[in-house]
């Protein structure tokens, strides 16, 4: 049994509470266990000033922030310049987003998604995705209603999840301390037919096998599709 009493490959406890903040076209509080995200969705009916004004598609990007008293020590405030960790967080958001959308069929038309962590147990990047995908679908969805969209631009869901090897064992969707442990710690992303967006794996200590690889994906994959189907 792990620390939380789950199996092995079990998932923590997931909700996701829609409609979480007044203002935001889709909003949506995450929470993975003890991890908890707000995320929400806004639109402005023009592209980016760095699209050339021949490329008619839209966009979708992201920013990610761990509020400063998401974890044990108070986090500062990113007001200058992000860290390299968080740059990379967002980039992942955006792009992981990105894909599960047909920019043309959004055209000049940039959503944003910004997913604030407000506690942080482990997976707040694969729980910011999750809560990204559904923002952005009750977004789009709202955007069809009023007319600024023609047709749905979503191709598929996705989802993510966290995955890992701790003390030799295959551990699905870690807490911090798990994940602070972890012999091999990964993230994947993937869309509801299968199509992987995403698998970032890193060995933090000795190299592992290309069997542990293959357990790895097929349970993170396992995960991924339980998560989808509470959508």
């Amino acid at each position: 049994m792990r620390i939380d009493g789950r199996k092995n490959k079990e998932l923590r406890p997931i909700k996701f509470t829609h409609n979480f903040t007044k203002h935001a076209l889709g909003s949506i509080l995450v929470e993975f266990g003890e991890t908890k995200v707000i995320v929400t969705a806004s639109v402005e009916l023009k592209k980016p000033k760095w699209m050339s004004d021949e490329d008619e598609r839209g966009w979708v990007t992201a920013e990610y922030s761990l509020l400063p008293a998401s974890t044990n020590t108070r986090v500062k405030r990113e007001r200058d310049k992000v860290s390299g960790r968080t740059h990379e967080i967002q980039r992942l958001i955006g792009r992981s987003l990105r894909a599960c959308v047909d920019l043309n069929k959004m055209p000049k038309m940039t959503i944003t998604i910004d997913a604030d962590v407000i506690q942080a147990d482990g997976g707040t990047r694969t729980a910011s995705i999750c809560g990204g995908y559904l923002a952005l679908k009750d977004a789009i969805e709202k955007l069809i209603k009023s007319g600024d969209l023609k047709e749905n631009p979503i191709i598929e869901p996705i989802a993510a999840i966290s995955i890992g090897i701790v003390n030799g064992k295959v551990m699905l969707d870690l807490c911090y301390e798990e994940d602070s442990n972890a012999q091999v710690d990964s993230n994947v992303i993937l869309t509801k037919s299968g199509k992987i967006v995403d698998f970032q794996t890193t060995a933090e200590g000795e190299p592992y096998s290309y069997e542990q690889m293959l357990e790895l994906f097929e349970t993170a994959k396992k995960g991924i599709n339980k998560i989808i189907k509470m959508y």
